[in-house]
């Protein structure tokens, strides 16, 4: 066996990849997918450039490690060896292989995905369903050309469309399955509309409330779609159409208070927490910093909205400052306290219905809406 097949298997093995998805890995071989220059954020350490031309036993090593790959910074305005924001990837193996579980294709079923990047996902999917059966949408024109190429490169050809993915609709619907490799705040509803009943869509939920969500939805006789959020969270960027827009703080002074509420707790205190605020504040962003010393810093934006918690570890108390026409603090932190008074129910009693008229969270039950 090659050192190529060997690290395949290794990975596989790392993550308990089944049989059907593992001959895809070899089929598919991730670093055909990989760029030869790219910045890799594994999960336990710093961020750093990988070069192939220079090192080409660390660029394999990246590609065949369960971390994320980033090929693209700010829409390609960005080298990628400098500051900027993450616009593309190569998703970690974990992740990726933990969604293919949840889409759980049949063979020959016809797959419409939302998001090619590097194409690496379109490729699996064509080997296990059939190249035919694919068709895989990327916004990005540099993007899908580059996918393209490569696809080809890898002996796998899906159909391959340029376009918003949140608005074309391709020929070749209704389909089996719809696979979402961006994060999606609202999910549109006309990707419901192109999945017959009975079927699938998956995709990462990003109301933009601590990390995302892994959801999988059935499509029901009466056009719904409903179903529960899966085990363990995700981070994606978002459908380009739903990134949101930069915040400035709002004019006016702040109203300030103090609370004893650790802000840690909404912030980590469950996952389930978080499904259950997102569900409640749903147009509410987040965003925490931890600083050296111990202090922690939650920042919360909506609309013309914001807040600032900054949590104190030598007084055990907080600062809060609130702007704007809502007192988000406020919400999110009752939001957390109905989710304790619930009874702090687990993530996968949470779910999602999407309809003609929007999109709801609720528990348990889909008559039981947060």
């Amino acid at each position: 066996m090659n050192a190529e097949a060997d690290r395949i298997d290794a990975l596989a093995d790392r993550l308990d990849v089944p049989p059907p998805w593992r001959a895809a890995m070899h089929a598919v071989p991730r670093h055909l997918f990989v760029p030869p220059v790219a910045w890799v954020d594994p999960y336990d350490g710093p961020a750093y450039l990988v070069d192939r031309d220079h090192d080409q036993q660390r660029w394999m090593d990246a590609a065949y490690a369960n971390a994320a790959i980033i090929v693209q910074k700010d829409d390609g305005a960005t080298p990628l060896a400098e500051e900027g924001r993450y616009t593309s990837s190569l998703s970690s193996p974990d992740v990726v292989f933990a969604f293919l579980d949840l889409l759980d294709p049949y063979e020959a079923d016809e797959i419409l995905e939302i998001g090619t990047g590097t194409g690496w996902t379109a490729g699996l999917l064509a080997h296990r369903v059939g190249e035919q059966n694919v068709i895989s949408i990327e916004v990005d024109a540099a993007l899908a050309e580059q996918a393209a190429v490569t696809l080809a490169n890898a002996g796998v050809i899906p159909k391959l469309v340029t376009g918003d993915g949140a608005e074309i609709r391709p020929e070749g619907g209704p389909f089996d399955r719809v696979h979402v490799t961006c994060g999606v705040a609202t999910v549109p509803y006309g990707w419901v509309e192109q999945i017959r009943p009975g079927g699938v869509i998956v995709f990462p939920w990003m109301s933009g409330w601590e990390p995302g969500h892994k959801a999988r939805l059935t499509v029901m006789p009466d056009g719904r779609a409903v179903g529960r959020f899966a085990h363990g969270g995700c981070g994606y960027m978002m459908l380009r159409s739903q990134r949101p827009a930069n915040t400035d703080e709002p004019p006016g002074d702040p109203r300030e208070s103090a609370t004893m509420t650790d802000p840690r707790r909404l912030c980590r205190d469950s996952y389930a927490a978080d499904v259950a605020i997102a569900g409640q504040c749903p147009d509410v962003r987040s965003a925490p910093k931890h600083h050296d010393d111990g202090t922690f810093e939650l920042y919360l934006h909506a609309g013309d909205s914001a807040a600032q918690v900054i949590y104190s570890p030598l007084y055990k108390a907080s600062t809060v400052r609130q702007y704007g026409s809502r007192n988000l603090w406020d919400e999110v932190e009752a939001a957390f306290f109905r989710w304790v008074s619930w009874g702090e129910p687990g993530r996968d009693r949470f779910g999602m219905t999407v309809a003609p008229e929007g999109q709801q969270i609720w528990l348990d039950s889909p008559n039981n809406v947060l």
